[in-house]
């Protein structure tokens, strides 16, 4: 009994505290949720549409939806979780709206053999680190997660770029987590993939630059 008690004493998170005083009409704890996670659902929302306005279309109304139905938000999971899904179920409608003809889904059925990869997206030789400021390299990473098809990217976004855990994000999106996992694991493997032969591409240019620049002194030089 003392166990039963002590769960049911444990303190309300802030989180959980705005919400409640937002479902009693309370509307600067709902502002005060809208200046917390916009941005993020902001991120989200652009990483799937690839669109800024679309993007910030969605980030309207995933809050105004939430607002709508804050009464039938259960309180089961985080409020930032269940933003998350009504989020990018609003991007995904738009997507299909903008490509009729290309069915968007979340649903599609991935095998793999083997659910674990190191969290390193890959070991490139020369370090990619050495030849690209960080500026680049957020610009290169951003251009090649938007090349992932939607269910990868929306799942890589959530768990690797936002930082949600597997089971949040099977939540946000209403996917298992072994299905989770799964998109995970051929997201990262395709980011390695065209992440190495970007590279490689690029140390090859820079290589033959270099080589072209030696020639045009050697030529000087005689």
């Amino acid at each position: 009994m003392g166990a039963i008690q002590n769960k049911l004493e444990q303190p309300v998170s802030d989180e959980l505290a705005l919400v409640q005083a937002a479902k009693r009409g309370d509307d600067s704890a709902f502002e005060e949720l809208v200046r917390r996670y916009d941005r993020n659902v902001f991120r989200i929302a652009q990483h799937i549409t690839q669109n800024r306005e679309d993007a910030e279309d969605v980030v309207q109304e995933a809050f105004l939806k939430a607002y709508s139905n804050l009464a039938k938000f259960q309180e089961q999971s985080k409020f930032y979780t269940w933003l998350v899904r009504i989020a990018v179920n609003e991007a995904l409608m738009k997507l299909r709206r903008k490509k009729p003809e290309r069915t968007v889904s979340l649903d599609e059925d991935i095998k793999t053999e083997d659910d674990s990869l190191p969290r390193e997206i890959a070991d490139w030789s020369p370090n990619p680190e050495q030849q690209f400021t960080q500026a680049e390299l957020r610009e290169i990473l951003s251009k090649t997660i938007q090349g992932l098809p939607p269910g990868f990217r929306t799942v890589f976004v959530l768990r690797d770029v936002e930082g949600l855990s597997t089971e949040e994000t099977a939540a946000a999106l209403d996917l298992s987590v072994p299905a989770v996992k799964s998109r995970l694991l051929r997201a990262r493997l395709q980011l390695r993939e065209r992440l190495g032969k970007y590279f490689q591409r690029r140390g090859n240019g820079a290589a033959n630059h270099h080589e072209d620049g030696n020639r045009a002194g050697g030529d000087g030089d005689q």
